[in-house]
């Protein structure tokens, strides 16, 4: 079976950047919630999830044949033997559904290389911003901005700051342990938001942290902690650990991302 790495990966970047605008554009034509209902793991789908992930899995094996593609919503219906491969594909087509569905823009497309077990190559779009951030394991992270006609703009992690620390959390999962672990932050300023697109804040420069202590599937930030990584950042377990990647339930207990931030 063909394999992929960084280089390879870094060099279908474009690539999958088209593929990412190509199912944004497929979100944004369907009516807000068309065709929604609740999976049997409790949380809702729509069609634009759906078409979202058609295009999504069909373009990516036109441009890397016989890569394994792991998508959320294939993964009820099949098997995900993938990951016992050393290069894979891992795509949440609608991250953020529920965000979506009350009409908010914090609403993202994740496409992530995974590579030996690590995610190397990610690519994070907003259909409703029109924004793409990327990021390439060793090779740095960009930005690509809807109303821009300039080259994707470099991004990287800021200093650490100061004074108040800009912490990111979910809007739709905030669990009690990580409101405690914000509340034991000094001067720390607490946004809430959905998706993946906090970790897009933190390599951006715009935040500094976004803990999480409830689980959360492989898809959902597999993209994001490879920008994140590519931007100077890191994404650990809660006690420092590496994260692990493909495990049979495809599911990370927990995790912190940080950019450069006091211990």
């Amino acid at each position: 079976m063909p394999t992929l790495d960084v280089a390879t990966g870094a060099a279908l970047i474009d690539e999958l950047t088209k593929i990412v605008a190509h199912a944004a554009a497929a979100i944004l034509a369907r009516p807000t919630g068309t065709g929604m209902r609740i999976k049997a793991d409790g949380s809702p789908v729509t069609d634009a999830d759906e078409a979202a992930e058609a295009i999504i899995c069909e373009s990516l094996r036109r441009i890397a044949p016989g890569i394994p593609v792991i998508s959320e919503e294939q993964s009820g219906r099949e098997a995900p033997t993938a990951t016992e491969c050393s290069s894979y594909f891992l795509v949440d087509p609608l991250d953020g559904t529920r965000e979506f569905i009350a009409g908010r823009d914090e609403y993202t497309v994740n496409i992530a290389l995974v590579a030996n077990g690590v995610p190397v190559v990610g690519i994070i779009c907003a259909p409703t911003l029109g924004d793409c951030w990327r990021g390439v394991v060793g090779k740095g992270a960009d930005r690509i901005l809807k109303t821009a006609n300039s080259p994707p703009i470099p991004i990287h992690i800021r200093p650490r700051p100061q004074g108040e620390t800009v912490v990111v959390v979910s809007r739709s999962h905030l669990d009690a342990k990580t409101q405690a672990y914000v509340d034991g932050i000094p001067q720390a300023k607490m946004l809430q938001s959905g998706s993946s697109i906090k970790f897009c804040r933190i390599a951006e420069g715009s935040a500094d942290l976004y803990p999480r202590f409830a689980p959360t599937h492989d898809w959902d930030i597999a993209a994001g902690h490879a920008i994140l990584q590519a931007a100077g950042g890191s994404v650990k377990a809660p006690d420092g650990a590496e994260i692990v990647y493909g495990t049979k339930e495809l599911l990370i207990p927990g995790f912190i991302a940080q950019g450069d931030i006091r211990d």
